[in-house]
Formats: C-alpha cells, structure tokens, sequence
C-alpha cells in the first residue's frame, strides 16, 4: 500500500471514533433533558439527514479539490457541532446540534472513500476496503466502548474534577465534560487530514448552478441503478447500511430487557457487534476478490436469521456470541460488495459522485428504517417482536436481492447465447 493509504486511515480512525463515542454521548445528554424514549434513534436520524438532503452537491464539491483539504473542512463542522452541544440545554436544541456534526459527516463521506479509488489501482480495492471497514469498525468498538467508559459516574467525576489556572471552562455535567474529550479526537483527525498526499487527479471546477448539480446527481443516480454490477451492490449495501443503524438501537433496548443493562454497559454490546463486523470485514479482504463479490449475498440472508435468535438469548455469554457471529456475517458480505460498487461508480461517473450517490441510498435506507424502530418503540412495542420483525425483513429482503441478481445472470447467458447463434 502506498504510504499516503496509512495516513488517510489515521484520519478515518480518530473521526470515526469520535462519531461514535459522541452518539453515546448524545443519548446520555438526552437522558438528563428527560427527553422521550423515542427521540433516542432520532438523534442517529437528524445526523444522517444531511447525507441525503446534500448527496447531489456533496460528491461534486469533493471532486473539486484536494480530497484532504475536503476531510479537514468536514473535521471542522465537526468540532463546531461539538462546541453546539455542550451549550444544548434543550433535548431539540441537542438534536439540532448533534444534526450540525452530521452536516460534517455528509461532507466527509465522498472524500474519504473517494480518495481510494484515486490512490489504488482497482485490483487492491477490496484489500483497501478490508482494511478501512476494519479500521472503521475498531473505532466504532473503541468509540462505543469510549462512550460507555465517559459517562459512567467513577469516570466522569475524574472529567469534572480537572482545574485549570484562571480559567472557568462552565463544565459542571457529565456529558459536557465527555464531549471536551471527544471534540479532541476531532481536532487530531483534522491535523492527519493536513498531511494527506494530492493523488494527481485533476479536479473538476465546481459548478455552482445547484440545479445543475441536481440534474447530474440524478444522471448519476440513474446511471448506477441501471448498471447491471452496480444495482446489485447498491442494493445490498443500502440494505446493510439502514440495518446497522437500527441494530445499534435495537442491540441498547435489547440488552436493557434480557440483560438488565443500564446505557453504558448497553453501549458495550454495540462493541461486540463491532469486533464480528472487524473479523468478518479482514477475512472478506483475504479470501473474496472483487470478481467473487456477488457470491457473498447469502451471507446476508444468513444474518438476518440469527438476528432473529436474539429472543432466546438472556445470558452474557450466548449473546456475546450471536452479536460477534452477527457482526461477523456483516463484515464479510458488506466489504466485497462495496468495493464492487466503489468500482463500478468510479468507472461510470467519478469517485465523489459515485459515493455521493451510495450515500444517499444507503442514508435514505437508515432514515426509513430508523423512523419505523422509532414509531414501533412509540407504541410500545416489545423488543422481542421488533427483533422478529426485523430480522425477517432482513433475511427476506437480501433473498429477493439474490433472485435479482441470478435473473440479471440469466438475462445475460441468454444475450449471450443469442449472438453466438447469430455468429454461426
């Protein structure tokens, strides 16, 4: 790998871990506001709503310079959405601000997937991706983990207790004293962004016409639903995508019924889920290329059913088990189709605008999905029949997905054997 790759994970690494942490951060914020039980995955919501509402202009802004200066730009909405909650004195006002550090995320999201196809050749993509859903998912265990450790009481009282010479910092709560911590492993991934290499590319002008930028969106949104290979992968990544968000949420209401865990050992358990999802994504880097990718779907449908077997786990030791063989099937069918689809949306329109429309997909996919956990947990109902149903669309979805693939196929054998015939 080039060296330029190591410093470009760095800088994932730090911000990722601080995305995560802060969400367990937020929701403990949430708490102490006494906000409603449901407005818990809005906070998730409100930060992937800029992903979709910007994906037509994000991907052309990061195609039209450096994709490091872009990553610092983003960084920097980041830590002020940081400064935005630690002043949230209302539970919407929280909302709004957590929502301004994923207006950061938008923007950060085509460059640091961008920048890999300009980088690597294409025959190392799946390796690249290995590694950066490995690096991903070892921060969201860490920053999970983080979160949990900072807002537990012992920890924090050690947070509030610091003192500094003639200045007053007015932190005199648990969740603003976590969220000084964590606005400093913003302000170290911003620093990584700074020394990461120009890969040479030529960078598009940026059009400033957004109707423009909307029309080229949805050419290139169309053009990648259309495209055999990339319809496929864009499918299941949406699916993934959407699912991991609610899982997050399922997994803390979860572990708070069968477990009897309270938010910081609850966050624990989204680690474990992490660590399955790290195994899975390094051993798809090792023995799936991107020519096989296709063949992991089953993988999918195999996930959603154990999701499923959650119900019948009430002892520490079987649920570590399935969140790890859970995560693990994630991990090992997600990073192949998403190198397949980074592929595919480089060859047809360009790095950022390829991700830009991933993104939108797949943050579309977690706004749906994150509404209907929420309006079930509103109603009241149980986690177990959430579970069910959950896991059964999973399962029944990524089947549908696997017949789609297999007529596409036969479509083609069938093309195929049309011209020879002619041929003879």
């Amino acid at each position: 790998m080039k060296r330029g790759f190591y410093t470009i994970m760095a800088a994932q690494f730090f911000s990722s871990l601080a995305d995560n942490a802060l969400l367990v951060i937020a929701i403990a914020l949430l708490i102490d506001l006494h906000a409603p039980a449901y407005l818990t995955p809005m906070l998730k919501f409100v930060f992937v709503l800029f992903y979709v509402i910007l994906a037509p202009f994000v991907g052309a802004f990061a195609d039209s310079m450096a994709k490091g200066r872009v990553m610092f730009i983003s960084n920097t909405i980041k830590i002020t959405g940081c400064g935005l909650l630690f002043l949230a004195s209302h539970q919407y006002f929280a909302l709004a601000a957590y929502a301004v550090v994923g207006l950061g995320a938008a923007a950060y999201s085509p460059a640091k997937y961008g920048i890999l196809t300009e980088l690597l050749p294409p025959e190392k993509l799946v390796i690249a991706n290995g590694w950066i859903e490995g690096l991903t998912v070892l921060s969201i265990i860490l920053g999970t983990v983080l979160g949990g450790v900072l807002i537990t009481p012992t920890v924090a009282a050690v947070l509030l207790e610091l003192d500094f010479p003639y200045i007053n910092t007015g932190v005199d709560t648990i969740p603003e004293a976590s969220i000084i911590f964590i606005a400093a492993f913003y302000c170290i991934a911003a620093i990584f962004n700074l020394y990461i290499p120009s890969t040479g590319v030529v960078h598009r002008i940026l059009n400033k016409n957004p109707i423009f930028l909307v029309q080229e969106f949805r050419h290139c949104f169309k053009l990648l639903w259309t495209d055999k290979l990339g319809q496929i992968s864009l499918a299941v990544t949406t699916l993934f995508w959407g699912a991991g968000a609610t899982l997050q949420f399922i997994v803390l209401k979860w572990a708070e019924t069968a477990l009897d865990y309270p938010l910081n050992k609850a966050a624990q358990l989204q680690g474990i889920v992490a660590v399955g999802i790290a195994v899975g994504a390094v051993m798809a880097a090792r023995f799936v290329s991107l020519r096989q990718s296709v063949k992991v779907i089953p993988l999918g449908i195999a996930m959603g059913v154990v999701v499923m077997a959650m119900t019948i786990a009430h002892q520490l030791w079987i649920a570590i088990i399935l969140l790890i063989l859970i995560g693990g099937l994630a991990g090992f069918f997600v990073v192949p189709m998403n190198a397949l689809l980074q592929h595919r949306g480089h060859i047809l329109m360009g790095a950022g605008n390829s991700i830009a429309v991933q993104n939108f997909n797949e943050n579309l996919s977690i706004l749906v999905m994150l509404t209907m956990y929420a309006l079930l947990i509103s109603f009241d109902v149980h986690i177990y029949s959430v579970i069910i149903m959950f896991g059964s669309f999973v399962a029944i979805t990524m089947t549908l997905i696997r017949r789609w693939h297999m007529l596409n196929q036969s479509k083609e054998d069938s093309l195929h054997l049309i011209g020879e015939h002619k041929k003879l």
